[in-house]
């Protein structure tokens, strides 16, 4: 990414002081409306105020909410309850803010959501104390150009992926990285993951875990014809290029979560962003710690 993908520990010494809270919760929660009432209890004994997205105050039953798109006007902090999904979400939302995001892990593998509910509250205090550290995760900026005409435009957290629509169907995908070409994979898609998002659909398709501070692009063929397709790691100022070649029947994803379809001829642009998002981490939650706990690797 153009300025290095990076992470690192500071805390909360100097940061104004949280006024204003903004909550964003996953849908099916179970227990959600006691969780949440709880917590809404808690916020109100501190005098802090909190600003729910619609579905939270589902849970517990407020009439008054915000849409996501309002949630992050005049709030100091965000606390997330679910799974890396919905942190996703909140990142694309947030990123570029200085707003820290407070993920509680509510959903099932959390590589980015590393907050046990149980820890919940201490962390919580910790955090208000300016005692907690935080992880800058950097974005990567996606533009779909369509006839030479920047037709859509979206922030990732942790990946751009084009894939097939069609049963048993190969799409075609010219590769370039800044001036050079790099392939023309013949695959079921493509993944443009950040570091942040090479422990998810990349390290699925067998691409490598990649640590948080290094500035780096993963470009990870899915399923490639050419068995000698592999993974490949370019530096983060680099501009990714891919062009679909095939007919109709490829999709453009980001994150999992939005996109849309694509046609012959459409040119997939990837670049770093300026944008970064803060995320809590636990202090004794290091990356190794979340990769050995998350895949089970072995402890000495």
């Amino acid at each position: 990414m153009i300025q290095l993908s990076y992470t690192f520990a500071v805390n909360f010494a100097g940061m104004q002081k949280i006024n204003t809270i903004g909550i964003i919760s996953k849908p099916k929660i179970a227990k959600a409306g006691e969780i949440i009432s709880a917590l809404l209890a808690w916020l109100d004994e501190r005098n802090i105020q909190y600003c729910c997205d619609q579905q939270t105050a589902e849970y517990v039953g407020l009439e008054a909410f915000f849409t996501r798109d309002e949630l992050p006007e005049g709030i100091d902090f965000v606390i997330v309850l679910g799974g890396d999904g919905t942190l996703l979400s909140a990142a694309r939302l947030i990123g570029g803010r200085d707003i820290p995001l407070f993920a509680v892990n509510l959903g099932h593998l959390g590589f980015l959501t590393t907050i046990r509910l149980e820890d919940l509250y201490p962390e919580l205090e910790r955090a208000l104390r300016g005692e907690h550290r935080i992880g800058h995760r950097r974005m990567v900026e996606c533009e779909l150009i369509r006839k030479d005409e920047t037709i859509a435009s979206y922030s990732a957290l942790n990946d751009v992926v084009i894939t097939k629509t069609e049963l048993a169907r190969m799409i075609d995908l010219d590769t370039h990285v800044d001036a050079h070409f790099v392939a023309a994979y013949k695959a079921d898609g493509l993944i443009i993951s950040t570091p942040t998002g090479s422990t998810a659909y990349s390290l699925s398709a067998g691409g490598p875990v990649i640590f948080p501070s290094v500035g780096a692009f993963c470009i990870t063929p899915i399923c490639p014809h050419m068995l000698t397709n592999r993974p490949v790691i370019v530096p983060d100022t680099s501009v990714i290029q891919v062009f679909n070649h095939g007919e109709e029947g490829s999709y453009l994803t980001i994150d999992g979560q939005v996109g849309e379809p694509l046609r012959s001829g459409d040119r997939i642009v990837c670049r770093s962003s300026s944008k970064t998002i803060q995320l809590i981490r636990p202090p004794k939650m290091l990356f190794f710690d979340v990769l050995r706990e998350k895949l089970k690797w072995g402890e000495r």
